[in-house]
């Protein structure tokens, strides 16, 4: 299966490249594959923007349950700001709609860091998440880190690096001692006049 969706990767990668980008003829091989990375735990940004940017020049064509797809996989790749681009990407009158108002409002409250709330909506809502395979284990590894990084007092930068502020409360200090001989220096003192 893993094959399989290789080879779909490169034919989308194909599709993405050039004019061909834009054709609203390629949508329905696009949704294939947005289902196929929700079934199969696997994440493609560039395919599923231009999914999204699609929508906008034809929304005639315009998928509820493919956008709302796209939004749950952007989730799972955060801290990253895919979600963002993407619920930026999609119509206010589409943003009100039940499935994607519904994870817009999870987004908000994970990257507001309120994980109990977040768990506690989404286990009301356990509709939203069938099918996107991972789900919740990447959610998970998100808000483990933002737990540890408030606990604790860590920053992240734009570079999705982060920083521990609090080292010096982990510094130790030892004693070293040295035991010189004047023998061993007068050597080293001798040339350096």
């Amino acid at each position: 299966m893993a094959t399989t969706f290789e080879q779909m990767r490169a034919n989308v990668g194909k599709l993405l490249r050039g004019i061909d980008r834009y054709n609203p003829e390629n949508l329905s091989t696009l949704e294939r594959y947005v289902d196929t990375q929700a079934r199969e735990n696997t994440y493609d940004l560039e395919a599923n923007l231009a999914v999204l940017k699609l929508y906008q020049f034809n929304p005639a064509y315009f998928q509820t349950t493919v956008t709302a797809q796209i939004l749950l996989k952007a989730l799972t790749n955060l801290p990253h700001t895919d979600f963002t681009l993407c619920k930026c990407m999609i119509d206010q009158t589409h943003q009100e709609e039940r499935p994607i108002r519904q994870i817009l409002y999870l987004g908000n409250l994970l990257e507001t860091c309120h994980f109990q709330s977040f768990w506690a909506s989404l286990e009301e809502n356990r509709d939203l998440i069938d099918g996107i395979t991972g789900f919740e284990d990447s959610v998970r590894k998100y808000t483990q880190v933002k737990v540890w990084m408030n606990k604790y007092g860590w920053t992240e930068n734009e570079d999705g690096q982060i920083f521990i502020h609090s080292q010096e409360e982990c510094v130790k200090p030892k004693n070293i001692v040295e035991k010189i001989d004047f023998e061993s220096v007068s050597s080293i003192m001798a040339t350096s006049q």
